[in-house]
């Protein structure tokens, strides 16, 4: 069975996303619209329904595309900041508050400081916390736009 830890493993964001999208465009085909209807025929009568496992990976895969897409907000949202972009111009962008959205990321700095150095990941010293604190400001303080 596929799990959301293996997976994201074996899949970047753009292949785990292509292989999802073929996974549910087939299994949107092959099933049909009423189940408990005889008369009604799935969309594509040829189409060959999603095995259980496929089934579970179409799930684990919905989950890795989460974690995915998550790993990078809080990077894109220093990339805005580093724009220019106020966080309320943020928060509408991610369809929260500028508070939320601050405190968001502040929170995301904090955990930057509590990783250790390890593959993939490069944790943060003082300076790197002193910029991005710096970068980050203060929500209160800006002109909403």
């Amino acid at each position: 069975m596929s799990t959301p830890d293996e997976l994201e493993r074996r899949f970047t964001l753009l292949t785990a996303a292509a292989r999802y999208d073929a996974l549910r465009a087939r299994d949107a085909l092959a099933s049909p619209a009423d189940e408990n209807d005889p008369e009604l025929t799935p969309p594509d009568p040829g189409a060959e329904p999603l095995a259980r496992g496929e089934t579970l990976e179409l799930l684990a895969l919905g989950e890795v595309i989460a974690r995915k897409a998550g790993y990078g907000r809080q990077l894109s949202v220093r990339s805005a900041r580093r724009a220019g972009a106020s966080w309320s111009q943020i928060g509408a962008a991610l369809g929260t508050s500028k508070q939320a959205a601050w405190e968001a990321h502040s929170r995301w700095i904090d955990e930057q400081s509590k990783e250790p150095r390890r593959d993939g990941h490069w944790g943060w010293d003082e300076n790197d916390m002193a910029a991005a604190r710096r970068l980050v400001g203060d929500p209160g303080s800006e002109d909403t736009e």
